[in-house]
Formats: C-alpha cells, sequence, structure tokens
C-alpha cells in the first residue's frame, strides 16, 4: 500500500520527519518496504523560460529555441518539436546529464538535424506528472525562473508499507495515521462529513436478497452532478498510491476507500432498471467487469443486480456497463458490507483480485456504513454539485464490537514487559478501545482482528515499544546437549556432503510444476496433487518426481551457454497414497547435461555423459545411504522418461527398486526442448531398507588386516545376454569367508570368442586371515568361483 507524506498529514499533525515517521512505522509493526522521493526523479530539471523560438532549417516541424536557464549564462540552444512551443513560454527544462522518468533515457548535447541541442523541454508525460503528450508543460508567467523543477512542484515523498492480513484497520491512510498518533508521533485529526439529509426520497429500491452475503446495503441518489477531472490535490493523492485518475466520481470512491479503507460504489443511475439488489448469482449468469473481462458466474456468489441483470461481482469489482462516465448526471451512491468469507470464496473461484476484494475479505468496520456514505456524498456535492436524495437502508450491520475480559497483569507475564495500567488504558484508548473500570476492553467496530485477552496484549506491548522487552536467555541443562537431528535429516545431511564431494552443485528447484510437465513424470502414481488456487499456471500441480525441476534448471542453463551441468537436488516427491491421502516420499535426483570431458590437445572431441556415468553416481550416493550395493541387481523398466536401450533400474529383489538411472529418452528431451545428451539418476531413499541393529550397536572400530590381500583373475565365456553385474556378483558370494572384492575389469567380443558368446574378465580380491594361502586353499576357492559362474552358463576360458 503506498500513500504520500502530505496525504498522511492531512490527518496526523506531526513535524516527525520521513526518516523517523519510517522508524515508528516498523517499530509498531507496519513494515516500511520502500520510500520514493520524487525530487530524485526530477534531479536535473528546472523552470526555464523560452526567449525565442524559429522554425528549425532542415526540418517542418522543429523549431530552435533559446532558453533562459536563469543561471545568468548565455541562453541555451534547444530543438523542440511540440507545437504550443513559442518565445515568452514557461516551462520545464532537462539539462544535459539528467534522466527522463518517462523512459529511462539520460539527456546530452547533440546534433539534431545539424542544430545543436542542449537538453529537452519536457511535457507532463515525460515527467510522469499525467498523461498530456501533446505538448510542453506551461507553468505561469511568474514561476521562479532558474529554480529546480522539483522545489517548485513539490516533493512528496511516497511510503510503500506491507500490512499483514490481520490489520484491516490499516488499509487506508487514516488508519495508519491513527496507529502513528497512539504511537506518540504526532496528533490524530478528527474527520466529520456534514451530515447530508437529503432534499427528496431516493427513486431507486435498494434491498439485500442475500443477508448471509450482503447483510447490509445502503444507497442514495444525487442528481444533477458534473462529472469531469477531479481536482489536482486529490488526482496527486491518487497518483502516490499508485491510482490512475479517471474522473472526478471515480476518483471520489478510489480515494475514500484509499484513505478510509472503505470501498464504495458509484453506478450512472441513467443504466439501472429497476430495483438494485443484492442477491445470489444463478448458475451461468456473466458480468462484464471494469477490468473489461467477462465472469461467468453461479449461485454461490453474491452481485449487485437491477431488472436487467447483474451489474457488480458483489465487494470484489463493478460492473463495465453501469460506470459512470463523463456525461453522467445522476448517480447512485452504495455503501455495504459484505461478508469476508464469501468475498474470499468468489475471489478464488474468478481468479479475480482488486482493491475492493483486498479490504472485504480482511473485514471493514461494518459500522462506518452511514460515515462512508456521508464522506462520499460531502465529496461529490463540492466537487462535482448536484441534490441528495434521503438515504435508504436495506438489512443490518454486524456490531464489529466485542467485550473482552483483560487484566493488565499479562502484559508482563504474556508480553514479557511490565506496562503501567494508565500507560496501558491510554495506548488502548488512543487506538479506538474503551476500557471500563473492571477491565472489560470493548474493541472499536475496524479491529475485527482482535478476539481475546493476548491480541490486546499485542496492542500495548507493540505500541509501547517492542524493543523495550528484555531478551531473556532460554534455559538450558548442564552438559553436552543431545543430538537433535532425526535420522532422515542425517541421511539428507550426509548426501548432501557425499554429492558435493563428488563435483555435484546442489540445486532447489520448486515443490510445483506446469501441470504438462508433472504429467510427463506421473507413471501411473494413483494421479497428481493439482492446486486449486495456483500462484500461477506455471505452478499448478506438485510434482511426482524431482527430475523436471532439475530438467527445466538444466534447459535454463544450456540456453546461457553452460556447456557441462552436474546437478543433484534432495527433496519430496509427492504422490497420492490409498483413500486420495497425500504421500510424501524422500529422494535424490542427479543431471549430468553436455560435456564430461571438454576437447583438447590430447583428448580430441569432447567426451559427452553416458549411462555408465549415471550408474556410476547411482551406486556412490546409494553406497553412501547405506544401501546394501553388493546386492544390487540391474533391471530394465526405468520409466518412460529413460531411453529404453541404455537405461536401467537397481533393485532389491524383483519389486523394489531403490534408483533407476540412465539417458533421457528423445521425447522428453523434446518435451523439455533441451537438445543435448542428457544423462538422470533418481534415488528412492525411501526404499532403501534399514541397518537390522543400526540403532543398538555401534560401529565396530577398523583394523588392517595383518596379511596381504592376493587378486586372482578369471575370463569366462558367458551368453550374450548374461549381464556382467549379475556374473560380479555370483562370483564374490561363491566364498564369502575369503572372496572381499570382485570388479569386471574386461569385457571382450571378436577373434576367439564364439558367436553369441562374450568374454568376461573378472579380477576377485582373497584376505586371509590368521595364515597365509597355500597352493590347495587358493584351488579350493578357485572351484567354488567356477562352480558358482557355471549356475549362469559361464565356463572358463582356455
Amino acid at each position: 500500500m503506498k500513500f504520500s507524506l502530505s496525504w498522511l498529514k492531512y490527518f496526523l499533525e506531526t513535524d516527525a520527519s520521513v526518516e523517523e515517521i519510517s522508524a515508528r512505522l516498523n517499530a509498531i509493526g507496519i513494515e516500511v518496504e520502500g520510500i520514493e522521493n520524487p525530487a530524485e526523479k526530477l534531479a536535473g530539471f528546472r523552470v526555464a523560460k523560452v526567449l525565442t523560438a524559429e522554425k528549425h532549417p532542415q526540418a517542418d516541424k522543429l523549431q530552435v529555441l533559446t532558453v533562459d536557464t536563469g543561471e545568468g549564462a548565455a541562453p541555451l540552444t534547444v530543438v523542440c518539436g511540440a507545437p504550443n512551443a513559442r518565445a515568452g513560454l514557461v516551462g520545464v527544462l532537462g539539462l544535459p546529464g539528467a534522466t527522463v522518468p518517462a523512459n529511462g533515457m539520460v539527456l546530452k548535447v547533440a546534433a539534431v538535424r545539424g542544430v545543436e541541442s542542449n537538453g529537452m523541454m519536457c511535457s507532463t508525460r515525460e515527467l510522469e506528472l499525467g498523461d498530456d503528450h501533446d505538448g510542453i508543460i506551461e507553468l505561469p508567467a511568474d514561476a521562479p525562473i532558474g529554480t529546480p523543477f522539483a522545489d517548485y512542484h513539490g516533493a512528496d515523498p511516497v511510503f510503500d508499507v506491507s500490512i499483514t492480513p490481520n490489520r484491516p484497520d490499516c488499509m487506508g491512510v487514516y488508519g495508519i495515521a491513527r496507529d502513528l498518533a497512539a504511537a506518540g508521533l504526532g496528533t490524530l485529526k478528527p474527520v466529520e462529513a456534514p451530515r447530508a439529509e437529503g432534499s427528496f426520497p431516493c427513486p431507486v429500491e435498494v434491498r439485500t436478497d442475500d443477508p448471509a452475503g450482503c447483510p447490509a446495503f445502503y444507497g442514495r441518489v444525487i442528481k444533477g452532478v458534473t462529472n469531469g477531472p477531479s481536482p489536482e490535490w486529490m488526482q496527486a493523492r491518487l497518483k502516490a498510491a499508485g491510482q490512475r485518475p479517471i474522473s472526478a466520481l471515480v476518483d471520489i470512491t478510489n480515494y475514500v476507500m484509499l484513505a478510509f479503507g472503505r470501498p464504495a460504489h458509484a453506478y450512472d443511475l441513467a443504466q439501472l432498471n429497476g430495483a438494485v439488489v443484492a442477491r445470489k448469482a444463478q448458475d451461468g449468469e456473466t458480468v462484464v467487469a471494469l477490468n473489461e473481462k467477462t465472469y461467468t458466474l453461479d449461485s454461490t456468489m453474491t452481485v449487485i443486480a437491477d431488472d436487467s441483470g447483474v451489474h457488480d461481482i458483489a465487494g470484489i469489482m463493478g460492473g463495465e456497463h453501469s460506470g459512470c462516465s463523463e456525461s453522467t448526471t445522476d448517480v447512485l451512491l452504495e455503501t455495504a458490507y459484505f461478508d469476508p468469507a464469501h468475498i474470499a470464496s468468489t475471489g478464488r473461484k474468478l481468479n479475480l483480485t482488486s482493491d475492493a476484494r483486498q479490504r472485504f475479505e480482511r473485514g471493514v468496520d461494518p459500522q462506518f456504513l452511514d460515515a462512508g456514505l456521508d464522506l462520499l456524498t460531502d465529496l461529490i456535492l463540492r466537487l462535482c454539485g448536484g441534490e441528495a436524495s434521503h438515504v435508504i437502508r436495506a438489512g443490518t450491520p454486524p456490531s464489529g464490537a466485542k467485550a473482552v475480559a483483560y487484566d493488565p497483569a499479562l502484559a508482563a507475564t504474556l508480553g514479557g514487559v511490565p506496562i503501567a495500567d494508565e500507560r496501558q488504558k491510554a495506548i488502548l484508548e488512543s487506538l479506538g478501545f474503551s476500557v471500563a473500570a473492571d477491565w472489560t476492553v470493548t474493541t472499536p467496530g475496524w479491529r475485527c482482528d482482535v478476539a481475546g485477552a493476548p491480541d490486546i496484549v499485542e496492542e500495548v506491548v507493540r505500541i509501547h515499544g517492542l524493543d523495550n522487552i528484555a531478551s531473556a536467555p532460554l534455559p538450558r541443562t548442564d552438559g553436552v546437549a543431545r543430538p537433535t537431528a532425526t535420522p532422515s535429516q542425517k541421511l539428507e545431511r550426509r548426501l548432501r556432503r557425499a554429492a558435493a564431494a563428488r563435483g555435484l552443485n546442489e540445486a532447489v528447484t520448486w515443490s510445483f510444476l506446469p501441470q504438462d510437465e508433472a504429467n510427463h513424470f506421473a507413471d501411473g502414481n494413483g494421479g497428481l496433487w493439482t492446486l486449486a488456487n495456483p500462484i500461477s499456471e506455471d505452478m499448478k500441480s506438485m510434482r511426482p518426481s524431482l527430475l523436471p525441476g532439475l530438467l527445466s534448471a538444466s534447459r535454463r542453463n544450456v540456453d546461457r551457454g553452460a556447456d557441462s551441468l552436474r546437478l543433484f537436488e534432495i527433496g519430496r516427491r509427492y504422490l497420492r497414497g490409498e483413500h486420495g491421502h497425500s504421500d510424501e516420499r524422500l529422494s535424490l535426483a542427479v543431471l549430468l547435461a553436455g560435456d564430461r570431458t571438454p576437447r583438447g590437445w590430447a583428448s580430441g572431441k569432447a567426451a559427452p555423459f553416458d549411462a555408465f556415468d549415471a550408474k556410476a553416481e547411482a551406486l556412490a550416493l546409494l553406497a553412501e545411504a547405506g544401501a546394501p550395493i553388493d546386492n544390487l541387481q540391474v533391471m530394465g523398466e526405468a520409466g518412460a522418461q529413460f531411453h529404453p536401450g541404455q537405461s536401467a533400474t537397481l533393485r532389491l529383489g524383483p519389486k523394489n527398486v531403490l534408483a533407476r538411472f540412465g539417458m533421457i529418452h528423445p521425447a522428453t528431451a523434446k518435451a523439455f526442448d533441451i537438445d543435448v545428451p542428457v544423462a538422470m539418476v533418481e534415488l528412492f531413499l525411501d526404499a532403501i531398507p534399514g541397518k537390522k541393529g543400526a540403532a543398538t550397536f555401534a560401529r565396530a572400530h577398523y583394523a588392517p588386516p595383518a596379511l596381504q590381500a592376493v587378486t586372482r583373475d578369471f575370463a569366462f565365456l558367458v551368453g550374450i545376454d548374461v549381464a556382467a553385474g549379475d556374473l560380479v556378483r555370483m562370483v564374490k558370494g561363491a566364498d564369502k569367508a575369503n572372496i572381499v572384492a570382485a570388479r569386471l575389469f574386461d569385457d571382450f567380443r571378436g577373434a576367439g570368442v564364439p558367436e553369441g558368446h562374450k568374454s568376461l574378465a573378472i579380477e576377485v580380491t582373497l584376505q586371509p586371515g590368521e595364515k597365509s594361502y597355500t597352493d590347495e586353499d587358493l584351488k579350493g576357492i578357485a572351484e567354488k568361483v567356477t562352480s558358482a559362474a557355471a549356475k549362469l552358463g559361464a565356463v572358463l576360458r582356455g
């Protein structure tokens, strides 16, 4: 929310500086996100007078001006194309070095069609002071020549504050001024509009047929108005708040909303037909709103309608058809109280936000209906003229006030700071609360957020000063603190360190995905979790896998020139469990894209990543996670996102999949617009079985063996379809007492190898115990190895 300093001081009598006001706002819980100083934007622009204006010798539509800058120096030559440029005109000159606010252009001395120009005479649009661009600014003839334009125009700082959802009273400048006055930064000025009783009965019937959605609906007609531009002071305040001035009638309703947090609406009476009613919409009814979009309504939504149809999405946005225009002469003013829950529900369904919705769904003061109508009436009669009717009231607004039993001692016991009873009473009364002798505190209508004694403590303490609360250390038990990390957290930390040590860079991607990307990785997991009210369409579905987030990250990096990517991410994937319950699973994903090694004089061409690189990462990280990698089986069916001939899964048994890895499928690469080789890994950490006794038995200390290990090589002929990993696993398990490791070091297919076969060479590491091996020992172990390999049809190669 934005407001200018002058607007704040219209309601608050104070001499405080911008810095003091900003500091006090932050101290009482109204966060200042920024302060804009228009003087900074207008630096380099000054009031100047055109002395002469002659036709440009090389252009029909340009003039060559001599301009007096008021500095006592020689006049400057300026080329100008404005039709109203003439001798004697007093305007605004941008000097070389100044930055034009509208487009960021830095002015400099330059030749325009052969004539040197030393700056620019500016229009209101160029200085972001209005929309007029038909000519340059014309100031009064007595404007002081040479004065910086920021000083002449008035530099009014603008505050940009963040209002938390529990403070609807501060959704207007007056509410912020009230808080600052309570905090001792000035005196709040009372604002009371004269009560206009009206001179004739209201000619329009106003009623509410939806008391749940619209408990109260007030209105009155003002005839004979003249709708034109609003006055400069009102336009300046609206512009400071980020609003575009439209016309006096529209600007007045916006002004009251921004000043007092009270949305209202003005209808062109000529566009209405019959009674104006707050009612439920009918399923399928449509309305064209002021944003020129058509909305289809349903029977849960409250609307304002007449005999012709819907004119207003109640409490959110008015209709285009019945809005005020320059030709409006008679208006119906509407102030109403709409139920916050109904407003929030309608806004979510229509995906429609507005300033009015923000205020109504947080909760406006239900007792401000008459006062708001008086303010609107007074402004319209003063600025647009006309004659007001009697007020017509339909329904009854809720009181809004609550009586809360309060104990002043809670400030110390709950708030942490003792505050004198008299001081607490003064703070509450300055905020609009009433305090009885027995400390029953009655809340004002604009504080719907206060529901009990703790809320009152918060009000008292924040105005008294949060910095007055003394810091108190939490009690700590003597000795070494017990570890608080869960096993899952410890696993994440260990894997994160291991992945980083392997040269992978951690990525953190959104848990939400575009629906098409999520569908690409759904894999029939019971359907996706799709948000009914997403932040955007690109964040609509919960991710069923971490891989699509890494693929999108790789695309962004490749598009920016990265030629080698090594990314990993640890996080949750979200699946639909039984009975539609959410099922969160801990996973680790790795993505390798582009070149594994760059081109060079020794290696020649760059070498891309392949499926074996992905497998190496999967095995290394599974080992770090405590998975029994020696017992893993390599099987297919990695998923439709992987290349079927260059991917696999790692499993414990036929069903328990611990990981999948491989190259991405061409269709996946196309779906994510990736044109470099990409290998992926996904580890399902929730599928890794826990170690038996891990919680009760400590790890044995490391004791190196006394005797040196022995290696023996075996070359087997096996069928072409036999997986090397299966043979290695079979060999290693042939004699667990002696064989400590086995690895494949050669895969040969060529001369001397029968067709349909391959030669696999395996290095077996043997570790003797208390004594060295004899020849008979080694022979017996070799027989066990060949017997185990024979179960897969392998024979020793001659």
